[in-house]
C-alpha cells in the first residue's frame, strides 16, 4: 500500500480526491507523514466531517513537499467506539473560522475507492458495532420497557432521550435486552470540564451535543429496571455515570442504596460506575456495598493538565489517583478512561505521568479514546504552544505493554466474564 491523497470538501456536502496531494497527519501543533502500515480501511460507523475554515496540508505527489490544499475546505474522519485514531487531520485554520463541534477529528484520506484512517482497533468486543444496531428492534424495545415501568423517570428519560433522539449505543442496547445498561443519576457536577458534552456555558463558541439529566432518581427506580437486566442479558453490566449526566459520585449515597438492593435480589453481573474520582470516601462506601468496577476519565496523568481541563471543585488530582487504590484494595477493577490526543498524550512527560499512574494505582485497563474536541480550541485552552518530543500514540502503546504486561488496553468497561478471562469471554 501506498499513502492515500488527501480529501476536501466543496462546502456543498460533497467530498474529493485531491491526486494531487498525499493525506498527512497531525500531532500537537505539527503536520507530518504518517507511517504506511499505520493506515486503516475507515471501519463501519465511521464518517467524514467537513472542517469549514480551514485548508487541508499535504505532500506535493511530485514535489515532496508540504503545502496547503487550495481546492475547498480540510476534511478529518471520526472513527468509530472500540478504535483509537493515530494522528489528527493536518489543516491550517484560517482568521475567523468556527470552533468545531465535541467530536474526534482524525486524519484521513482516499485510496482505490476506499477511505482510510490512521487508527488501531484497541478492543475486541463488538458491543457497538454499527451493524449490530436494528432499528425496529430497539423501538419495540423501547416500547416493551417503558410499558413494563410506566412510571420509571430513568427507563422514560432512557427511551426518549438517549435511544431515541441521542442515538446512544449503551441505551440502545438496554432496550434491545443485551450487555451494558446505563444508569444516569446526577444532574450536578463538581467539574468544569472545557469539552463537557452535557453542559456548555452560554457565552462559550461551542454547544453540548446533548442536554444533561434534570432530576435525581430515587433508588427504587434504579432498582426496578436493573435487576432484570442483571439477570436476563447476555455479559450483563450496569455503568452508573454517563454523558447525559454530571457527576455520579455527587449521588453516592443514592448510588450505595441502589447497589446494596441490587444485591439483595441478584448476584449476576458487573456493577460499575464512570466517574471522575473526586471523592475516595464515597467510593470506598460504595466498594464496600458491592461496586465491581470503576473506570476514571482523565485527559492527562499530569497534575496541572489534568486541572486546566477538568477545572474541578473542592477536589484534586490526588483524589482521582486515591479513588483507583480504593477500588484495587478492594479487588475491584479500576480503569481509566483515557483521552488520547496525538502530541500530547505521547509526549515523553506524559508517557512518564502514565507509568507513574499505573504503578502507584495498580491499574486494571486503559480505555484509549479519541479525545472528542477542536484541536487548536483545546491547545489553546490548555495555553500549549510546543508539545515537545514525542513517541507516536502506537509506540506509546507497544512501550506500556511492555513494561507493564498485566495492563489490559480496550474501549468499554469488562463484564465479570472477561476480567477473569480478559482474551476470551466477551460479545463477539
Amino acid at each position: 500500500m501506498k499513502n492515500p491523497y488527501l480529501m476536501y470538501s466543496d462546502g456543498q456536502g460533497g467530498i474529493f480526491e485531491d491526486m494531487s496531494l498525499y493525506s498527512v497527519g497531525r500531532t500537537g501543533w505539527d503536520a507530518l507523514p504518517v507511517p504506511e502500515e499505520e493506515w486503516i480501511e475507515l471501519p463501519d460507523g465511521g464518517n467524514l466531517y467537513e472542517l469549514p475554515g480551514r485548508k487541508g496540508i499535504g505532500i506535493d505527489v511530485e514535489t515532496g513537499e508540504m503545502r496547503l490544499c487550495d481546492k475547498g475546505w480540510a476534511v478529518a474522519a471520526f472513527i468509530p467506539p472500540a478504535h483509537t485514531g493515530l494522528y489528527l487531520a493536518a489543516y491550517e485554520t484560517l482568521e475567523d473560522a468556527p470552533t468545531l463541534p465535541l467530536f474526534c477529528y482524525t486524519a484521513a484520506g482516499w485510496l482505490n475507492d476506499k477511505f482510510y484512517v490512521p487508527a488501531v482497533r484497541i478492543e475486541r468486543d463488538i458491543r457497538q458495532e454499527c451493524s449490530g444496531y436494528d432499528e425496529e428492534k430497539i423501538k419495540q424495545g423501547v416500547e416493551v420497557l417503558t410499558h413494563a415501568y410506566p412510571h420509571n423517570r430513568l427507563v422514560k428519560h432512557l427511551a426518549e432521550n438517549c435511544a431515541l433522539e441521542y442515538n446512544c449505543p449503551a441505551a440502545r442496547n438496554y432496550f434491545l435486552g443485551r450487555w451494558e445498561c446505563p444508569i444516569p443519576t446526577s444532574p450536578a457536577c463538581n467539574a468544569n470540564c472545557i469539552g463537557c458534552i452535557s453542559f456548555q456555558p452560554e457565552d462559550e463558541t461551542i454547544v453540548s451535543p446533548q442536554d444533561r439529566l434534570q432530576f435525581m432518581p430515587t433508588a427504587a427506580e434504579i432498582v426496578e429496571f436493573t435487576v432484570p437486566h442483571l439477570e436476563t442479558a447476555e455479559y450483563p453490566i450496569v455503568s452508573f455515570g454517563q454523558g447525559c449526566e454530571g457527576e455520579p459520585l455527587l449521588m453516592w449515597e443514592t448510588i450505595c442504596e441502589s447497589i446494596t438492593e441490587i444485591r439483595k435480589h441478584t448476584q449476576k453481573g458487573c456493577i460499575n460506575i464512570n466517574t471522575n474520582g473526586s471523592k475516595p470516601d464515597a467510593v470506598e462506601k460504595m466498594m464496600q456495598a458491592g461496586l465491581n468496577s470503576i473506570r476514571v476519565s482523565l485527559n492527562s496523568a499530569r497534575a496541572d493538565l489534568y486541572t486546566k481541563y477538568y477545572r474541578p471543585n473542592n477536589y484534586q488530582f490526588e483524589d482521582i489517583v486515591e479513588s483507583l487504590r480504593v477500588v484495587r484494595k478492594y479487588d475491584g477493577w479500576a480503569s481509566i478512561n483515557y483521552f488520547v490526543f496525538p502530541g500530547m498524550t505521547d509526549c515523553i512527560e506524559e508517557f512518564e505521568a502514565l507509568c507513574e499512574l499505573i504503578s502507584t494505582t495498580g491499574l486494571n485497563m486503559i480505555q484509549w479514546r479519541s479525545f472528542n474536541i477542536d484541536p487548536d480550541w483545546y491547545l489553546g485552552k490548555m495555553g500549549v504552544t510546543e508539545t515537545g518530543d514525542f513517541l507516536g500514540i502506537k509506540q506509546m502503546m507497544d512501550l506500556i505493554h511492555e513494561q507493564f504486561p498485566d495492563v489490559k488496553f480496550g474501549y468499554f468497561n469488562p463484564p465479570i466474564e472477561r476480567m477473569k478471562n480478559f482474551d476470551v469471554d466477551f460479545a463477539h
